[in-house]
């Protein structure tokens, strides 16, 4: 499951809004900075996020941008979800009529691929804003017994 360059930065620079903001504005601009990310890239999904209302904006001099919502409030997966990226991670068109090949049949491996990209979803519609800022995100480390770990060490 890939990710693309739109989810990944849209969560990164409002991780970085959240960071930053204490109640006042951050620009794009030093978002964009501190972030190694292109300013237009980030107009384009600042507006997606301010159309979805997880950011409002403020404008004239010492404006910019402030989280329209407090920070334990927004998930990750709203984030990617505002930003038009699909949680997938199978490579099958979604509500093709076509099925995943040419023949309209599914793949073998469909029901797998799609289940994953739910159980992504989920994770990440458990995470929020605050929990990343406050570095609480569970990964598997932490979640999992020690005997667990070790068995995902050793398949690695």
């Amino acid at each position: 499951m890939k990710l693309s360059t739109k989810g990944r930065y849209a969560v990164m620079a409002m991780v970085d809004l959240a960071t930053h903001s204490r109640g006042k504005p951050v620009s794009l601009a030093d978002i964009a900075d501190r972030q190694e990310i292109s300013l237009s890239y980030l107009e384009q999904l600042f507006g997606k996020l301010r159309r979805d209302g997880l950011v409002a904006s403020v404008r004239g001099p010492g404006g910019g941008y402030l989280l329209a919502r407090e920070r334990e409030q927004t998930r990750v997966s709203d984030i990617i979800m505002a930003v038009d990226e699909p949680i997938r991670a199978t490579r099958c068109k979604s509500g093709s009529p076509r099925g995943c090949h040419m023949d309209k049949s599914r793949c073998l491996t469909h029901d797998l691929w799609e289940e994953l990209g739910n159980q992504i979803y989920t994770f990440l519609s458990t995470v929020s804003l605050d929990d990343i800022c406050e570095r609480r995100v569970l990964g598997l480390r932490n979640f999992l017994g020690a005997d667990a770990r070790e068995g995902v060490r050793a398949a690695e």
